[in-house]
C-alpha cells in the first residue's frame, strides 16, 4: 500500500515536470510558429492579410483643415504690422479612399511598384460651414513674385500685370478655391505661357502618387520600404533621415517584430521628404496593444543641431545662416515656390518665426504628429499627421503690393490634421486573428508551465512526506 502511495506519488511529480517542461518547450514553438506565420502575412503579395490592407485601407482616413483668417490685411500690406490671424475649423475632407492602380510584382528583385489615387470628399457634418465659406488669407502668386523672379527688371514688369488685375498682398477666397485651386488673375494677363491654376494642394483631384516602387519582403521581410519614385531620389537607408532622399514605408505599415528602440521612418508625398518617428509611450488601442511613435521636435531642428536638415535651409539671411528650427523649405518640391512646413502654430519653432504673428497658441497635445503601431504585425492602427503650410514673404521695392513691407514674414496658411483610426469591426477580427491567438497561445504556456510546477512540487513534498512518515 505504502509502495503504490508512493509510486503514485512520484508519476504525479513525473506528469507535472511533463506539463512544465511541454509548457516550456512549446514557448519557443509557439514564438517560431507566430514569427513564420507573421512574416507569411506580411509579404505585400496577392493572398495575405498585408497586400489586402495596402492595396486599399480598410480605416477611414480624414484630412482636416484649419485656415489662418487674416483680421488686418491693410494694416500689414501698408504699416508692415503684426499679422493677425484667426484659426478657423476644422474642415474636413475623406481622404485615401481609393485602391492602389497599376500594381506590377517583380519576382526577380522582389518589388512591386504602384500608383496611389488621390481623392477629397468634403465631410459637411464633420465640419463648421461648407466649402464655400470665405477667408482672408496671402495671396499665393503675388508672395512667390520675388523668389521666383529675383531680377529686378523682370519684377517692374511683372508688376504691371499685378496692378492691372488689382491684386494685393492678401486677398479673399473661398475654401474650395484656397485648397483646391483657382485662376489668378495676375497670372492670366501674363502673356506667355505660365501656370495660371494655384490652390494649396493643385494640382491634386485626378491626380496620384508615383509610380513608386517598393520591397515587397518575400526574401527579407525587414525590406518593405519605399526604394523609388518619381519624385526622390533611389534610397533604402534606416538612419538617419537624409532629407534629400526617400526613406522607410509610406507609414500605412512597417517591417514586422517592432521594438522600442527602433526609429521608424516614413515617406510623405505632400512634402516629398522623409520623417522619423521615435517610441514615446505603450497604450491599448480598443483592446489591442500597441506602441506609439512620436514625430520628434529635432525633425524639424536647424542643420547646426541635425546636419541631414542642411538641405532644407537654402535661405541664410531669413533663417540665420541656418540657426532657426521649426520649419523646413520644401520650395524644390513645390516648383521653386516659398513653401515652408513647420507644425501648427509653430509647435516647437525658434520664437523669432512666430514673432510677426499674433493669434498662435502651440499644444503639444493637439499639433504632434503620432502613429500607433501594433509590435507584432508592424500595422499602423492609428495615426495623426499635423503639418502647418506656410509662405515666406519678403518686401519687393518693384511691387506694389509688397513694397510697404519692411521686414520677412513667414505667413501660416493652415494647418492640416490627417488621421485615421482602426475601425471597430477591424479592431475585433485584428484582435480574433492576431492578439487574440498569440494570447490565447501564451496563456496555454503559462498554465501548462504553472500548473505542472504545482503537480511537481505538490506532489514533491506528499512523497517526502510520507517516506518521512513510512521512516518513522
Amino acid at each position: 500500500m505504502g509502495c503504490d502511495r508512493n509510486c503514485g506519488l512520484i508519476a504525479g511529480a513525473v506528469i507535472g515536470a511533463v506539463l512544465a517542461v511541454f509548457g516550456g518547450i512549446l514557448m519557443p514553438v509557439g514564438d517560431m510558429l507566430i514569427e513564420k506565420t507573421v512574416k507569411k502575412e506580411a509579404v505585400l503579395e496577392e493572398g495575405t492579410i498585408a497586400f489586402k490592407s495596402w492595396v486599399k485601407t480598410g480605416t477611414e482616413v480624414y484630412r482636416q483643415v484649419w485656415i489662418f483668417d487674416v483680421q488686418n490685411p491693410e494694416e500689414v500690406a501698408v504699416n508692415s504690422s503684426k499679422i493677425k490671424v484667426k484659426q478657423r475649423g476644422p474642415y474636413t475632407y475623406r481622404v485615401r479612399y481609393l485602391a492602389k492602380e497599376n500594381i506590377t510584382q517583380d519576382s526577380e528583385t522582389h518589388t512591386v511598384s504602384f500608383l496611389q489615387p488621390n481623392g477629397a470628399i468634403f465631410e459637411p457634418s464633420l465640419s463648421v460651414g461648407t466649402e464655400n465659406d470665405t477667408f482672408t488669407v496671402l495671396n499665393l502668386a503675388v508672395a512667390a513674385v520675388p523668389h521666383l523672379y529675383p531680377s529686378a527688371f523682370v519684377q517692374i514688369i511683372v508688376n504691371i500685370f499685378i496692378k492691372k488685375s488689382n491684386s494685393s498682398m492678401f486677398q479673399k477666397r473661398t475654401l474650395k478655391e484656397l485648397l483646391w485651386g483657382y485662376k489668378d488673375p495676375f497670372l492670366s494677363l501674363i502673356p506667355y505661357p505660365v501656370p495660371t491654376t494655384v490652390g494649396v494642394f493643385y494640382p491634386y483631384h485626378n491626380t496620384a502618387d508615383g509610380v513608386y516602387k517598393v520591397f515587397n519582403g518575400k526574401d527579407d521581410i525587414s525590406k518593405v520600404v519605399i526604394i523609388d519614385t518619381h519624385k526622390g531620389k533611389k534610397h533604402l537607408s534606416y538612419w538617419p533621415s537624409y532629407c534629400d532622399m526617400i526613406n522607410g514605408t509610406d507609414g500605412a505599415s512597417f517591417p514586422p517584430f517592432i521594438e522600442k528602440t527602433r526609429v521608424l521612418q516614413f515617406f510623405s508625398a505632400d512634402i516629398c521628404r522623409s520623417f522619423y518617428a521615435v517610441f514615446g509611450a505603450e497604450i491599448n488601442l480598443k483592446g489591442i496593444p500597441v506602441y506609439r511613435f512620436i514625430l520628434p521636435s529635432l525633425a524639424f531642428a536647424s542643420p547646426l543641431q541635425i546636419p541631414d536638415n542642411h538641405c532644407f535651409c537654402t535661405e541664410k539671411i531669413i533663417s540665420k545662416n541656418c540657426t532657426l528650427y521649426g520649419v523646413l523649405d520644401i520650395g524644390k518640391c513645390k516648383g521653386g515656390k516659398p513653401v515652408y512646413i513647420s507644425l501648427p502654430h509653430f509647435l516647437h519653432a525658434s520664437p523669432e518665426i512666430a514673432e510677426p504673428v499674433e493669434g498662435l497658441s502651440p499644444n503639444e497635445e493637439e499639433h504632434s504628429t503620432y502613429l500607433d503601431v501594433e509590435p507584432i504585425t508592424g500595422f499602423t492602427l492609428q495615426f495623426a499627421k499635423r503639418l502647418q503650410i506656410n509662405i515666406l514673404v519678403k518686401p519687393g521695392k518693384s511691387i506694389g503690393a509688397l513694397k510697404g513691407l519692411k521686414q520677412n514674414y513667414m505667413v501660416p496658411v493652415l494647418w492640416l490634421n490627417e488621421t485615421g483610426t482602426i475601425g471597430d469591426e477591424k479592431a475585433e477580427m485584428f484582435r480574433n486573428q492576431v492578439t487574440g491567438k498569440i494570447e490565447l497561445l501564451g496563456l496555454v504556456e503559462m498554465i501548462l508551465i504553472s500548473v505542472g510546477a504545482v503537480m511537481f512540487t505538490a506532489f514533491m513534498i506528499s512523497y517526502c512526506a510520507c517516506r518521512l512518515k513510512s521512516v518513522k
